[in-house]
């Protein structure tokens, strides 16, 4: 499969890719394949990724930083329900259902993000079905994952109630 160089700004992506676990089972082609529909995001201390409500348009792996999730609960308090760093995603049901945002994400620190649209996603899918198989299946293992950790949580909570 030949390939087509990479520009200095995908070619970065591709770095930040190679150190995050989730995509460790990929090749080398399909790294650069896949960094040409992504891009990285940087955050100064203070900045939202996106807030409650937005629209939900592209997921994002942590690649160094630290970011905070935060819900507002009924009384109106915002809660830190989750804190990300590297490795950790966020924004996969984005990719998923195009719902809007259902939490408010904010840099705790400075952040770099490595990020995939919607839009990238598809074009990704156009291009090369088979990486776009196996990128929706990590994003289901890791929606599983997730749902599986509430799942034990909202049981240790009832049981403790």
């Amino acid at each position: 499969m030949s390939q087509h160089k990479l520009t200095q700004t995908e070619e970065e992506t591709r770095n930040f890719l190679v150190g995050l676990p989730i995509f460790d089972s990929m090749n080398s082609d399909e790294l650069s394949i896949l960094a040409q529909h992504m891009s990285y995001v940087q955050l100064q201390r203070g900045e939202h990724l996106f807030i409650e409500g937005d629209k939900g348009d592209f997921m994002g792996f942590v690649v160094q930083g630290l970011l905070e999730i935060v819900k507002r609960n009924d009384s109106g308090e915002n809660i830190v329900i989750a804190r990300l760093t590297k490795g950790n995603s966020i924004g996969e049901m984005a990719l998923i259902d195009k719902s809007p945002r259902s939490a408010t994400v904010v840099a705790k620190q400075p952040t770099i993000m490595v990020t995939l649209t919607d839009k990238g996603f598809d074009l990704l899918t156009e291009k090369s079905p088979q990486l776009g198989v196996k990128v929706i299946q990590k994003v289901a293992r890791l929606l599983s994952l997730y749902m599986r950790r509430t799942s034990s949580r909202l049981a240790d909570l009832m049981q403790n109630s």
